[in-house]
């Protein structure tokens, strides 16, 4: 009851927070902007050199249906062979590092460790290069969704052995760039990734029933704690760098009956799911009782959710730097009323839906509240001891306009939310990153949606880019260090 009733109090605190209008327009000092891309999405060239096949060519090779525009990524942007271009685009914006993953296929053709691409690693420390001499840092992911189809073909990450495989990566990623690169991720939205093992809308596309995903998920936080202490122990002491896991975190709003207990139980499978083991130990319990009744329900002898032994619950707690949130969008969350009738819908036992006046974009699952991520990075302030937060991707998607006035709204309105934060309740924020740079190929939307303040002509042989108006809205707040008001159309 008294666990309760704080979590009353502190939602209502939030409740109230949010209903105020505040203006802190300049950022703080040190503050940095950044924009950010990935490998599948952006590079092309999926066949140069000695790359390897990956699991995002195999997909959408085998399935072009499973893709709403039958597209993919095999020359995307053609970053590969245009990252100059980019860079001097990044620079020209006035953005002071780029997040970009590097493609596990590229480094390592056939997933593991006995064949190294000496092209790969050339390339990329090409890019590093280019990056520094335009007064511009890397913050290098390590793995964007895309690995080695032969590693997938074994099992990939519903595969203990995948830990291994990717420490293994890891160390070479560490040893060839970790001198000259102070900023790591390992591992970008394992939600997303082992949705992958869930349903037939992200690579590598095997509905594997309802165990999947928390396999997944399991094994995910084991390879991102062995790379952690890895790094820690072999590469901090001589390298100095950072490094963290980016989980993806929705928003949230409480319903019309300001149901406290639904919000909690939201976060937690959204978020706490991956954030928890690594800031407080083990999975969230509300995650572990839900799992393990509907696991009973379903006539499983055991929870679809693998245990941690206490070993592993004690080696995956701390180990990242800073807290990497990568958000978009928020819900509104309600209990489904199908659980006083004893049936389980869903693991989380919830109903989730956005309210029609929040403004849309081009995508289906994102509308604008910036308040849920306000909401959202006070709770991550409350819940995990105040981390430092580096928001490594948020962003709006549309049709590719130039004159793209909704998505600075967008951005102005999340990036006030983010100065309250800041200024008035203490959150440590300091870096935020633009989902994204460039146009580029959406997962399972192909090239129907547009997140970019550069616009790439994709029906072009040269992908010619062209600044948006957001870009030049950008090239102000970076330049002027303070938060500026959407143009006049």
């Amino acid at each position: 009851m008294k666990e309760l009733l704080i979590i009353v109090i502190s939602y209502t605190i939030v409740s109230h927070v949010c209903c105020c209008d505040f203006e802190y327009p300049t950022f703080p000092d040190g503050f940095k902007f950044g924009a950010a891309i990935s490998s599948y999405q952006s590079e092309g060239a999926w066949n140069v050199s000695d790359k390897g096949v990956n699991d995002f060519d195999h997909w959408t090779h085998t399935c072009p249906e499973c893709i709403g525009d039958r597209s993919n990524g095999d020359i995307a942007c053609d970053s590969y062979h245009k990252y100059k271009e980019d860079v001097k685009l990044l620079r020209k914006i006035g953005f002071k590092f780029y997040r970009f993953s590097i493609s596990w296929a590229r480094i390592l053709p056939s997933g593991l460790a006995n064949n190294v691409s000496k092209d790969g690693i050339m390339y990329y420390k090409n890019f590093i290069n280019e990056l520094y001499m335009n007064g511009i840092e890397p913050l290098v992911t390590l793995y964007h969704f895309d690995h080695p189809q032969g590693l997938e073909d074994m099992g990939g990450w519903t595969n203990e052995l995948m830990t291994q495989w990717f420490v293994d990566y890891a160390n070479i990623i560490f040893t060839e760039f970790g001198p000259s690169v102070r900023i790591f991720i390992t591992i970008n939205e394992p939600s997303t990734l082992c949705t992958g093992y869930q349903a037939t809308y992200v690579a590598p596309s095997k509905p594997l029933g309802d165990v999947g995903y928390y396999l997944c998920m399991h094994n995910v936080l084991k390879a991102h704690a062995m790379a952690y202490h890895l790094y820690d122990k072999k590469f901090r002491p001589s390298q100095h760098g950072l490094i963290s896991i980016a989980i993806a975190c929705d928003g949230y709003t409480l319903n019309e009956n300001n149901d406290v207990v639904s919000a909690e139980t939201y976060f937690e499978f959204t978020c706490g799911i991956m954030a928890h083991p690594i800031f407080i130990g083990d999975y969230p319990a509300i995650v572990k009782e839900r799992l393990a009744l509907v696991s009973k329900s379903q006539g499983y002898t055991v929870s679809r959710l693998p245990t941690f032994s206490p070993e592993w619950i004690s080696y995956i707690k701390g180990t990242v730097d800073y807290f990497a949130l990568n958000h978009y969008t928020s819900n509104l969350v309600s209990p489904d009323p199908d659980e006083l009738h004893g049936i389980h819908n869903s693991d989380s036992g919830l109903l989730t839906n956005q309210h029609p006046s929040w403004p849309n974009s081009s995508s289906f699952w994102l509308r604008v509240y910036p308040d849920g991520f306000g909401n959202l990075l006070r709770k991550i302030k409350t819940d995990y001891n105040n981390p430092e937060i580096y928001v490594t991707e948020n962003g709006f998607s549309d049709y590719g306009e130039l004159q793209d006035y909704d998505r600075i709204n967008y951005f102005r309105l999340y990036l006030k939310e983010l100065i309250i934060a800041v200024t008035r309740d203490g959150c440590r924020i300091s870096r935020y990153t633009v989902w994204s740079l460039l146009d580029n190929w959406q997962l399972a939307a192909g090239y129907a949606v547009s997140f970019g303040v550069v616009k790439v002509d994709f029906n072009s042989p040269n992908r010619e880019r062209t600044l948006k108006l957001s870009a030049a809205w950008w090239a102000d707040v970076i330049g002027t260090h303070t938060l500026q008001d959407v143009p006049s159309k």
